[in-house]
């Protein structure tokens, strides 16, 4: 169902195609999760009368987070929710460590860009990326919007497309990994597969052979750490450069894993929304090189 809608301040506008008799048929109209929807009523965040509804979404929030300037690449945006192209060697968040003090993270790179053109609402990442792994990250701008996108993530409805250089000829061009994964007790960075682990499922398929790597494409029914990672190992081919788990470290200084798509229904409208990433040149630089083999 189309909405006519509209931004107007911390205000969401909506003209309904029909007149409602009370706030609560809003509901109809647009995802409210219950604890959001009775805090809007309770603080006269929302009016309505006949097809014209104003509901507070775009609140000045007064804790902001935390926001360093760093180059952001924005592959999608609107008032609800942005798409931004994580680079190789940056943190989505600070983790406690002395290196994430001093260097900027995505979070705070995405802050900041919120800041300087002047918008009032405070980024929230809506799924991670590994450090050194590169591709898109959803953001929501607002509390509303985190809440149906982290909804849509639980409930696998947010699709996630990877590409990875593997080494070693593949005996299967496509397949399934359905292994579960935990925590390595002799390292604390590492994963591994494990029957106590949390049940972890990936498909792959190849879609390039050379002789000494593959490239290939995968999708996540889950969304552990590490699970590319974990399970390409397990499987017998390590990403390329990903020397935690196995892989060599020429040609790459990380493991060679790119975010290709990110596919989820718009918040509002739940509009299929399908945003790309292009390729980083040091994997492109990667597989011009193995080709060449």
């Amino acid at each position: 169902m189309k909405l006519n809608w509209q931004k107007k301040g911390e205000w969401l506008e909506l003209k309904l195609p029909r007149p409602i008799e009370n706030e609560d048929e809003i509901k109809s109209f647009i995802r409210m999760p219950d604890k959001f929807w009775a805090r809007c009523k309770q603080a006269g965040s929302v009016s309505a009368a006949g097809t014209r509804v104003r509901i507070k979404l775009f609140p000045n929030e007064t804790e902001r987070q935390a926001a360093r300037w760093a180059p952001v690449e924005v592959l999608y945006e609107d008032d609800f929710c942005m798409v931004v192209n994580k680079p190789a060697g940056m943190k989505l968040h600070a983790d406690g460590s002395r290196a994430s003090e001093s260097a900027v993270t995505l979070a705070e790179a995405v802050a900041s860009y919120m800041e300087t053109t002047g918008q009032n609402g405070r980024p929230r990442h809506i799924h991670r990326l590994d450090e050194d792994t590169t591709g898109p990250v959803l953001f929501a701008k607002h509390e509303w919007a985190q809440l149906i996108l982290d909804e849509a993530m639980r409930e696998k409805q947010i699709g996630r497309a990877y590409c990875a250089v593997v080494q070693g000829r593949l005996r299967q061009t496509k397949g399934t990994i359905d292994a579960p994964i935990g925590k390595d007790r002799h390292h604390a960075a590492r994963r591994r597969v494990s029957p106590g682990g949390d049940r972890a499922v990936t498909h792959y398929e190849v879609a390039e052979q050379w002789k000494e790597a593959a490239l290939i494409r995968l999708t996540l029914d889950t969304g552990r750490t590490h699970q590319i990672r974990v399970h390409m190992s397990y499987l017998g081919h390590p990403i390329w450069g990903d020397t935690l788990y196995g892989g060599r470290k020429d040609g790459i200084n990380r493991q060679a894993l790119h975010g290709e798509k990110l596919i989820f229904g718009h918040p509002l409208t739940g509009e299929r929304t399908e945003v790309e990433a292009p390729w980083p040149q040091d994997l492109k630089s990667l597989c011009s090189d193995l080709q060449k083999i």
